[in-house]
């Protein structure tokens, strides 16, 4: 996948708008923040954050609504339909990606939301427990080439899932069993109680259990090490062919959405996600910020819609 890039400092340096009209014309009452899974999860997190401190800039109250299923499929299908005002958006994460090519049928399609930022992504990450004979991703490699493995998921077709498989195809020989779980939690309780060999998962999942000494991170798919755990090795450097796997959260409009709303929903993310309060906030859940124009971000998730097209083709994992 390709190498992510912090482009935060690049659309704070950039116009915010492209007429002072834009500056008053919108939003003139509330906006809503579909997110497409349940609350407590990263998405629902973040989503809040950004609405609790845009609602003092539009000057409206922005209004959180959770509405999961299908691997934010659900959501998406609602939002695709919606009227392109700019009252309604779409708080998604890479499933939004990922769903259009796991499924024959996801129910939307990218052409029909314009992207208005992406706000920051997280690695995911292969671990196993503290106890295990597997210290290092070679080892469990080796391990799979000696005896079966069984490795649990959030979930079939989450991006740690397919990151998982397309892991053990290219090294080939691996004999492993994905265990899906209805969420990153069960299956790292199932880690810890022995009952798996190893856990793919987002790093936000797993990191307090590897800082508490009851599991081990074997590697991060990200292009460099993650500040959350500096000491856990990226694919590349443990010796594989580089996973890049970022699990990213962004704000999509309806398409057909007025520039000037996208502009204005672009620069006020961007100026939110600079202030040092929401930066803490998402380093303290293991995110970097991305951020970037609205072009970049329109590019940003065209380029993950192509790159897990690829990867669901390699892996040949279906849902339906």
């Amino acid at each position: 996948m390709t190498t992510r890039r912090i482009l935060l400092g690049a659309a704070l340096a950039a116009p915010a708008l492209h007429g002072a009209q834009a500056q008053g014309a919108w939003p003139q009452r509330q906006v809503r923040f579909v997110v497409a899974f349940a609350p407590g999860g990263f998405t629902d997190v973040i989503g809040r954050m950004l609405a609790e401190q845009l609602g003092p800039i539009w000057g409206h109250t922005v209004v959180v609504e959770n509405r999961g299923g299908a691997g934010g499929g659900v959501a998406a299908r609602q939002l695709a339909r919606a009227t392109p005002d700019g009252y309604a958006a779409l708080v998604t994460t890479g499933a939004f990606a990922i769903n259009l090519s796991l499924s024959r049928n996801p129910g939307y399609r990218p052409e029909e939301f314009d992207v208005a930022a992406v706000i920051a992504g997280t690695p995911n990450l292969f671990v196993v427990r503290a106890e295990s004979e597997a210290r290092t991703l070679p080892d469990l490699v080796e391990l799979g080439k000696r005896r079966p493995l069984n490795y649990g998921t959030a979930g079939v077709g989450v991006a740690a899932h397919l990151s998982a498989e397309l892991l053990f195809k290219r090294v080939g020989g691996v004999d492993a069993q994905h265990i899906p779980y209805t969420g990153a939690g069960p299956a790292m309780l199932a880690l810890l109680a022995g009952n798996i060999d190893m856990v793919a998962t987002s790093l936000p999942s797993a990191v307090s259990q590897i800082k508490d000494g009851r599991a081990r991170g074997l590697a991060v798919t990200s292009a460099t090490r993650n500040f959350a755990l500096p000491g856990v090795p990226t694919v590349a450097e443990a010796g594989f062919e580089p996973i890049v796997d970022v699990a990213w959260v962004a704000v999509m409009f309806p398409a057909g959405t007025p520039r000037p709303v996208l502009e204005k929903a672009n620069a006020d993310i961007n100026r939110v996600m600079a202030t040092p309060l929401f930066q803490q906030r998402l380093r303290d859940g293991g995110f970097e910020p991305i951020g970037g124009s609205l072009d970049q971000a329109t590019r940003y998730v065209a380029d993950e819609v192509r790159n897990w097209r690829e990867v669901v083709r390699v892996v040949n994992v279906q849902i339906d």
